[in-house]
């Protein structure tokens, strides 16, 4: 495995500070998808570990972590962007052990993780109240403070990116965090969890819970939960939304997608090729807003196929630690299978499959979960490998004959995340990013992301804002004061009575 000494051996619980093993003593192990390996044991906590941890939580809210001022906790986050730099590849790599990712995609992002610490990190001291005029005689001023302790949950394709957009804004705004990562890559959150100590972050600020659903469940329900943030699939949503509700949590939600990338006829080729290709197999089409749709103008639509599939066929499928690959292997067996469930679903509506399709054998391959970058044509917008999310190597080609056309199409589906335009015609492109539902999108690129923009989307994607100062205002709220400054207190009882009621 190049180098990868595994398996890493035992991880425990990460509660108040410290690495703890789990109530029930049960461990589960960790594989790397390109040959099945156990990579690591890491601990199944159940409902007293998660008592534990949102205890932690709470108890640092009240205690350590509320009584920092924002100065200081700003200084830790900075501490803990510095710390991230130095450890970014080794986190790369063993991201990749736990998702397949290919190793120079993980570099490139944990290289730009610190950046998220440092923005929220100057964040912590710009949560300004306000002033609010209510009439003669009383002052009102309102304040912006901490919800408590939030639950996260997130999921293996961007284990600690998506962790961070939630990590670094709820701790800047004050509040504490018990994160649950997903059990097939959980090895990065608790690696961070050791630099959080160095970066001396109170015991409690922030907790790590590994395990299965029992453990995300067993979180969402704790009474003491303030907020649930989950980045997950649809149905997961819905879940989480029914359970948060029984004890008021509020809750944000980034789930599933099946965004579109629109290609007009004015666009240079190549540059279009070469984005819609990176849309739509970075991650080996793992990712929510993946451009599993490709929609193409009528007039360039076989010349872009052509080309596209040529661009295909180049890419690289092996090792993903080799720094030379392109395309690793997908997570799991199960994923295979619900891949592979998709192109016979395609095949049988009437699409035709001009490339790819297949679960890769031989040497190098026999062992781990690989799937060949998959090209449909003659996709249809009914069709379900274009209206459902299928999380794989798999793009779908699509015709369309003009704007209205293109808008109708990339409209058409439950998802609203990302959406990408190609065109060179800039008012086509204002035009175009205002009709598309989407919350986020990109002209002439696609996937580009900063801490500072926000990031989430509508319909059954989700609701609520990753990024930016929107972040920090959804992990707070408003509290409003009243001082009386002028005159006495009216005496509501008296014989006289007073003009207004208080």
């Amino acid at each position: 495995m190049r180098g990868v000494r595994t398996p890493l051996g035992r991880y425990d619980l990460f509660i108040n500070g410290e690495f703890v093993a789990p109530a029930s003593e049960k461990y589960f192990t960790v594989h790397y998808p390109a040959d099945n390996r156990v990579v690591a044991e890491v601990a199944e906590a159940n409902k007293d570990d998660v008592n534990r941890a949102v205890s932690a939580a709470m108890g640092a809210f009240r205690g350590s972590w509320g009584r920092l001022s924002p100065e200081e906790r700003g200084k830790i986050l900075y501490r803990l962007a510095d710390l991230i730099e130095r450890e970014a590849d080794r986190l790369a790599e063993l991201e990749t052990l736990c998702n397949g990712r290919p190793i120079r995609e993980m570099r490139a992002q944990l290289r730009i993780i610190p950046s998220w610490y440092r923005y929220f990190g100057g964040m912590t001291d710009k949560l300004e109240g306000k002033v609010v005029p209510v009439g003669d005689g009383w002052l009102n001023y309102v304040l912006r403070v901490p919800l408590g302790v939030v639950a996260q949950i997130t999921p293996w394709n961007h284990p600690l990116l998506i962790a961070t957009k939630k990590i670094a804004p709820a701790l800047a705004s004050g509040n504490s965090v018990v994160h649950k990562p997903s059990e097939l890559a959980p090895i990065s959150a608790l690696e961070f969890a050791r630099l959080t100590v160095e970066a001396g972050l109170p015991p409690g600020a922030y907790n790590v819970v590994t395990g299965f659903g029992e453990t995300g469940a067993a979180l969402v329900a704790h009474p003491d939960v303030a907020k649930v943030d989950l980045t997950g699939g649809s149905e997961t949503g819905r879940v989480v939304a029914r359970v948060a509700a029984d004890h008021l949590a509020r809750t944000a939600f980034e789930l599933g997608g099946k965004t579109p990338v629109i290609i007009f006829e004015d666009v240079e080729l190549r540059q279009a090729v070469n984005g819609a290709v990176f849309a739509s197999f970075i991650a080996q089409g793992q990712t929510c807003v993946a451009g599993s749709r490709i929609l193409v103008h009528k007039s360039i639509y076989q010349e872009f196929v052509e080309a596209f599939v040529k661009k295909v066929s180049s890419l690289r499928i092996g090792d993903p630690l080799d720094p030379g690959v392109h395309l690793g292997p997908v997570v799991s067996e199960r994923q295979l299978k619900r891949i592979q469930e998709y192109i016979k679903i395609g095949v049988e509506e009437g699409a035709k499959l001009i490339y790819g399709g297949r679960v890769l054998q031989g040497e190098g391959f026999s062992t781990g979960w690989y799937h060949e970058p998959t090209v449909f044509t003659e996709v249809r917008p009914w069709m379900r490998i274009a209206q459902e999310e299928i999380f794989g190597p798999v793009a779908c080609i699509l015709d369309f004959i003009d704007e209205e056309d293109a808008i109708r199409i990339a409209n058409g589906v439950p998802y609203a995340l990302g959406a990408s335009v190609w065109t060179n015609d800039i008012a086509r492109a204002h035009r175009i990013a205002a009709k598309l539902e989407a919350g986020i999108v990109w002209v002439n690129g696609h996937h580009r992301i900063a801490p500072s923009s926000p990031w989430g989307g509508f319909k059954m994607s989700g609701y609520g804002r990753e990024n930016g100062f929107e972040a920090m205002l959804q992990y707070t709220d408003t509290k409003s004061i009243w001082v009386r400054i002028k005159g006495e207190s009216p005496d509501w009882f008296s014989e006289k009575v007073p003009g207004r009621l208080n």
